[in-house]
């Protein structure tokens, strides 16, 4: 079909307020799927908040319990300061101590001298036995008073330095035990503090990003909230368009009913008037039903079909009109009376004309070069409608034909289905050709 563009693309040249209505109505469903995936979102977003205020309480409960843990350690790490110091003090006492025991012994040097002395004395000289010369015992007597006196002092001395070295080595090894405790104590102190501080920081860290991460689902709620407004604004207003359009679209079908009925009228009127006289030229409707017109019209110009309704058109389908050589410059006329649907160029098939001829009947002209209508004027049957070029358009119908004369496409539709025009022409070479065609 060649010109069905054009000819679905007039229909009956009215607005469409029901398209609108039905292409709102799309609008408002997408509107509304809208609003619901917002809605959805909306509703992940709170649910995304309560989420992170429970993690930001959360860390806030564990930040606190650290800062306690902190200070904990912190009052621990006094106290074994406290123990240290302590027993820094105790250590410079015995040291104190063993000086003054050591400075008891040197002051007391010298009667330890002489005991030692009298005791290496008896060692290499023994005592004589009592059968023994008045001198010799006269010297044991002496040494014998003398270690008698000495030697109780001596070992009470020694009993109570032994006694004191013993306590200091003592000490020293407890307090160096403790020091190596309180090392030890200090070093894992520090260590927990260390810990405790990174992670502080980091529960610091996580409940910074908890908090942005907050404030940004705050504000994608409150702009899925005010989304979600703007649709149900837009959804509100589509559907007053919609409500409107329906109302000025069954405003719109009465008045073409009321239109169609006058027009009924009219050309009942126009039947019986040509009934009983002839056409007038002056006339704004058609004189006859367009129907009844069948064998008794004249083609829009004069020329040699040299393609018919069926025929192939070249590119593997079949023609939905004919095709018409005819000479440069010919005249092409209205085959009946109409109004003009359409007139002006088509893509490459030059200028066409659609007429409407009533009864949902309409007259398809193309291939022409000059128009001299316009769309919704009223013509008569044999008006002229348009001038031939020097050639055929490229676009136009039969692309393999050998002729280069003008061609004129003509088609007729019924309902916007094509029919073959043949059964309107009244020369009998047509009559005959679409009965053997056929």
């Amino acid at each position: 079909m060649v010109l069905a563009g054009p000819a679905r693309a007039t229909g009956l040249a009215d607005p469409d307020a029901t398209a609108a209505a039905r292409e709102l109505e799309q609008q408002e469903q997408a509107s509304r799927l809208e609003l619901q995936s917002v809605a959805d979102q909306a509703a992940h977003a709170t649910q995304a908040l309560s989420a992170l205020e429970s993690d930001i309480a959360a860390l806030r409960a564990d930040q606190r319990l650290l800062d306690q843990r902190i200070a904990e350690t912190a009052s621990r790490r006094a106290s074994l300061d406290q123990k240290i110091a302590d027993g820094e003090r105790a250590m410079t006492d015995l040291s104190e101590r063993q000086e003054a025991v050591r400075l008891s012994l040197l002051s007391r040097r010298s009667v330890l001298a002489e005991v030692l002395a009298a005791l290496q004395r008896i060692g290499r000289d023994p005592p004589p036995a009592l059968l023994v010369s008045p001198e010799d015992a006269l010297s044991s007597v002496r040494s014998a008073i003398l270690l008698g006196a000495v030697v109780p002092e001596i070992r009470a001395e020694t009993d109570a330095l032994a006694a004191d070295l013993k306590e200091l080595a003592a000490l020293r090894e407890a307090i160096a035990i403790e020091r190596r405790s309180l090392a030890s104590a200090l070093e894992a102190n520090a260590a927990e503090e260390q810990r405790l501080a990174e992670l502080a920081s980091e529960k610091i860290a996580l409940q910074a990003e908890s908090q942005r991460r907050l404030d940004r689902e705050r504000l994608r709620a409150e702009a899925l909230s005010v989304r979600s407004g703007e649709l149900e604004t837009v959804i509100a207003t589509l559907a007053d368009e919609i409500t409107s359009l329906r109302d000025a679209a069954e405003a719109a079908r009465q008045a073409e009913e009321e239109r169609q009925r006058k027009l009924a009228e009219q050309l009942e009127r126009a039947r019986a008037f040509a009934a009983v006289a002839l056409p007038d030229k002056n006339r704004i409707m058609p004189a006859y039903v367009f129907s009844k017109l069948t064998g008794t019209l004249s083609r829009p110009a004069a020329g040699e079909t040299i393609r018919f309704f069926g025929a192939d058109d070249g590119t593997g389908h079949a023609l939905s009109g004919e095709v018409v050589a005819t000479e440069a410059g010919a005249p092409v006329f209205a085959p009946a009376d109409g109004w003009i649907a359409y007139a002006g160029p088509f893509r490459k098939y030059g200028e066409v004309v659609i007429l409407d001829t009533g009864e949902k009947h309409h007259v398809v002209l193309a291939g022409m070069e000059k128009i001299k209508v316009s769309a919704g004027q009223f013509v008569v049957s044999g008006e002229p409608l348009a001038v031939m070029g020097q050639t055929r358009f490229a676009g136009s119908a039969a692309l393999t034909l050998a002729s280069e004369h003008p061609t004129l496409y003509i088609e007729i539709r019924k309902d916007g289905q094509p029919v073959d025009p043949r059964t309107w022409w009244k020369d009998e070479m047509s009559s005959g050709k679409a009965r053997d065609d056929t």
